[in-house]
């Protein structure tokens, strides 16, 4: 069989993922995973050396129990969800008030969670409370535009959880704003564009996202890229607007 694609979750390799080129397709046949949960992945692996007995927290992983149970062996892992209406989690966690200790995590794996969220800022505070100094979040959200707005009708996701913000590249300087060291991790071919002034997508697109928008829009020196072609074809992190993840670093203080 060929192996001309692998997944970065649990190592899968076959001919090729079901489902088209889309961050919430691209199916691992094994694991279950789509693209966009494979990038947040290898985000994750490639900021952050491996430890045994991290204390990871993922909120609202949509991935199911095996993926949760190898997580579990590998770093002191828990999932959390606000009401549990589309994923079942062992805590129950609102970003806005996080019933934890102060320092308490090493990493937060945030995925398309955010923008569910009314208050952003609060969140933020909290998830810079419970990160030990040095933690890392990684932190997804669905970016169709450049700048940050509220949705201009009522949005909702497909557990009917309802959209406030839709976010953009402005959310880089808010976040360091709370205290984050932070980067855009994104595919190569994303970072080539934008540093060539490139202001048209090459083919077509998801006429749900503002590609050229973003292409103007997107802040050169904040970008990192994390995924040369090869690797995110191998993967499926095509095409490469729709896979853009933060990572952010809790700054650690001389007193700290």
């Amino acid at each position: 069989m060929s192996t001309s694609v692998e997944c970065t979750v649990c190592g899968w390799q076959g001919a090729g993922f079901r489902g088209g080129a889309h961050s919430e397709s691209a199916f691992c046949p094994r694991c279950g995973s789509v693209a966009r949960d494979r990038f947040l992945v290898h985000c994750f692996n490639a900021r952050v050396p491996y430890q045994r007995g991290l204390r990871v927290l993922e909120t609202s992983p949509r991935m199911d129990q095996r993926y949760r149970k190898a997580m579990s062996r590998w770093f002191d892992y828990q999932a959390s969800d606000f009401d549990e209406r589309g994923h079942r989690a062992n805590l129950r966690i609102d970003l806005q008030d996080i019933a934890l200790e102060d320092g308490s995590l090493d990493v937060i794996l945030t995925p398309h969670v955010l923008e569910h969220v009314p208050d952003t800022d609060r969140a933020l505070d909290e998830v810079h409370r419970v990160l030990a100094p040095g933690g890392w979040m990684f932190l997804q959200v669905p970016i169709l535009q450049a700048r940050t707005a509220p949705p201009v009708e009522p949005e909702f996701h497909d557990d009917d959880t309802p959209v406030f913000w839709r976010f953009g590249f402005d959310l880089t300087e808010r976040l360091r704003a709370h205290g984050f060291e932070t980067e855009l991790l994104c595919p190569d071919e994303w970072c080539d564009l934008v540093r060539t002034r490139a202001r048209c997508w090459p083919t077509e697109h998801s006429a749900e996202v503002d590609v050229n928008g973003m292409l103007s829009g997107a802040i050169e020196n904040d970008l990192v890229p994390v995924a040369d072609r090869e690797r995110a074809r191998r993967a499926g992190f095509e095409p490469s607007y729709m896979f853009l993840t933060w990572a952010c670093q809790r700054r650690v203080l001389t007193d700290e």
